[in-house]
């Protein structure tokens, strides 16, 4: 009985420090990851107040990279939560999928690697479909509101504009690959540029679940992993795109480029 009347306690006792809060955005999707690009398990109505179990890094949302973990399971961008801070109130996750990483890693690609996405991105100066239909501008930013509304700068974009827009929208998917990764695996600069790359490219739901990932994350050499894995990422629409076929090979020679700056886990 005695026995009984602990365990009840404690979990009585978890449940209350687990801190409610209430929802800002009009209508917001709890996702399966910490990412738009996860699919939607639910939505919360403005007002409805979320218990957050924990909170972790992943895409961001007007500036704020931070996820809330709620009671349901979800992952709700935590920019759209009123916690009353511009940061962690609770205790970060611990795996988003395997990973594990620190937050020491490189949170800007190298110039190399930001001259690659331009390259097989391709510039558009104002906002208009890309090849699949998606609305698009600069060198791959996904527009989030109508006619692109959320970019800060003003169209039609110059290169130099696309290039500063294309170095705010690449740190999220950095983040979002450092995610997945545990500590043990050792990128140089070269490498998670290329790897940034493919996830800009793919999005951060397809790395996650990558074999790519779970090889790295296994301990194998990254030279023959890159090799043996980037080249499977060559489809759209299931077919095979020499554009992706060639953006791989890229990718590749970038990643397999010696380079002595350590990269992740720890930024040199």
């Amino acid at each position: 009985m005695k026995l009984f009347s602990l365990a009840l306690f404690a979990a009585l006792s978890a449940t209350s420090f687990a801190k409610s809060y209430p929802v800002t955005g009009n209508t917001v999707n709890c996702r399966s990851g910490p990412g738009t690009s996860y699919g939607v398990k639910k939505s919360y109505q403005k007002g409805q107040s979320v218990s957050i179990s924990c909170q972790t890094s992943g895409t961001s949302v007007s500036g704020n990279n931070i996820w809330d973990k709620t009671s349901d399971g979800c992952y709700v961008a935590d920019y759209y939560i009123k916690t009353g801070v511009n940061g962690y109130v609770t205790t970060k996750c611990g795996s988003t999928g395997g990973g594990g990483s620190s937050d020491s890693y490189c949170k800007k690609i190298n110039t190399a690697g930001v001259n690659l996405v331009a390259q097989w991105e391709g510039f558009v100066p104002s906002p208009k479909p890309d090849p699949i239909g998606l609305p698009t501008v600069g060198y791959g930013h996904l527009c989030q509101k109508k006619n692109c509304a959320e970019v800060k700068y003003k169209f039609p974009l110059s290169q130099t504009t696309a290039k500063q827009l294309l170095s705010d929208d690449l740190p999220k998917y950095t983040a979002c690959l450092a995610g997945y990764l545990n500590s043990k695996v050792k990128l140089n600069d070269n490498q998670l540029a290329a790897l940034t790359s493919w996830t800009f490219n793919v999005g951060c739901g397809n790395v996650k679940t990558s074999t790519l990932i779970k090889r790295l994350n296994n301990g194998e050499n990254p030279n023959t992993v890159a090799g043996q894995e980037l080249p499977n990422w060559r489809k759209a629409g299931g077919q095979v795109m020499q554009g992706l076929v060639n953006r791989r090979k890229a990718e590749i020679k970038l990643f397999k480029t010696a380079s002595s700056k350590q990269a992740y886990p720890k930024c040199q």
